[in-house]
């Protein structure tokens, strides 16, 4: 399976080879000067990010924005790299004047979706989202926006019919959507047409996304791909709040930058896309019917992430644990309130036995899966293959 860096880097060589092709033109002229207007980025003929905004033409207003995201720091103090960036918009929205830059990081490896807010002559960054797939916004074909309105989405040149989370077509203006309902921490769904272009000789009818909520917190990126719709599937119910705090899945293994901790950037673990579940077993508590355990998998820059999430048979509230990188044992610790438990998953076979430390109860076994109530101090479990032993430490509260 290709990875999502793997994928969108074939995407940005792309991209590249069109912009070096366009070069000749007058953003080329600007060079670090000033931010492009635009994204010189061709699909065949067609223009992936043309100007967009009432304010596209508008030289002071480019002068502007530009000292605004030269003077912009990301959490560790990079700055955006301006020759690979652009305005995808420039205009007033809602009363007020509106710039979305796409921003390159190259010290991070990242793309940064900036939002700015101007007043007078001055503009000021006033979100700043991070998506660590480098080039990602130059070939992407919806982003978020953020208003005091709502939710609203900015298309690209080959979004032909825009669908918000109620199935409804979006009206665009400039690429611009109109606002959009959008809940605080449920996933709902944004679908996007694609025209025919060189890259899509046929088009293609349905670009699945999921936005993760208006509460996402920056820099975490809202959107994460959902080809096929398997990750809206797996997050239903589920809150997303919960999901990206610093304990659940999606937030709780933490960016490292080269040598240096980035707790501020988006962590490892935010996903990217391929959001799926599968059904892993049953689990009972305190004499109760037995509720839905289930493992939920997710792509993201650093490789795949998995957590465990159980679903109480009263329809009760969703437990989820956190993170854990893609391993042959993988081990989750499930907070389940006044009973925290160690959950235990491997992909059972004849040749594989898994181990627990002596006098260990196991509240569920059965091939592939063990639950044990969560050790007081740090224990190790191992699992035994035909050819390799595998090690998991866990515990200690």
């Amino acid at each position: 399976m290709a990875s999502v860096r793997r994928r969108g880097t074939t995407a940005t060589a792309l991209l590249t080879m069109v912009l070096a092709a366009t070069a000749c033109g007058p953003a080329a002229d600007r060079g670090a000067r000033e931010l492009r207007v635009g994204y010189d980025s061709l699909d065949g003929t067609l223009p992936v990010w043309p100007p967009r905004g009432s304010l596209a033409g508008d030289t002071a207003a480019t002068r502007a924005v530009t000292e605004a995201v030269r003077a912009w720091r990301s959490p560790i103090d990079d700055r955006a790299h301006l020759p690979s960036s652009g305005i995808l918009f420039s205009g007033e929205v809602a009363g007020a004047r509106l710039a979305l830059v796409a921003a390159d990081v190259p010290g991070e490896g990242a793309s940064w979706l900036l939002q700015l807010t101007g007043d007078g002559g001055r503009y000021t960054v006033t979100r700043a989202s991070e998506y660590s797939d480098p080039g990602y916004l130059a070939y992407a074909d919806v982003l978020p926006v953020q208003l005091a309105d709502g939710r609203r989405y900015l298309a690209s040149g080959r979004v032909e019919r825009l669908l918000g989370p109620d199935g409804r077509a979006l009206v665009l203006t400039d690429g611009l959507s109109r606002p959009v309902r959008v809940p605080a921490c449920t996933a709902v769904p944004v679908t996007a047409t694609l025209r025919a272009t060189e890259s899509l000789p046929r088009g293609r009818a349905a670009e699945r996304l999921l936005d993760l909520g208006t509460a996402t917190a920056e820099p975490r990126y809202p959107l994460v791909r959902d080809e096929t719709g398997s990750g809206r599937r797996a997050l239903d119910g589920l809150d997303t709040c919960v999901l990206a705090d610093e304990r659940g899945p999606f937030g709780s293994v933490p960016r490292r930058i080269g040598d240096r901790d980035a707790p501020r950037s988006a962590p490892e673990s935010w996903p990217m896309e391929k959001v799926s579940v599968r059904a892993i077993g049953e689990m009972a508590l305190g004499g109760g019917e037995p509720g839905d355990l289930e493992q939920l998998t997710w792509e993201t820059d650093a490789g795949t992430m998995t957590a465990v999430v159980y679903r109480p048979a009263d329809g009760g509230t969703p437990v989820v644990s956190p993170a854990d990188r893609s391993n042959p044992l993988q081990t989750y610790v499930l907070p389940v309130p006044g009973q925290p438990l160690v959950v235990l998953t491997w992909r059972g076979t004849r040749d594989t036995s898994l181990s627990v430390p002596p006098g260990t109860p196991r509240l569920v076994d059965r091939p592939g899966l063990a639950v044990v109530p969560m050790p007081p101090a740090r224990q190790t479990f191992s699992l035994a293959g035909a050819e390799k032993t595998y090690y998991r430490s866990v515990g200690g509260r």
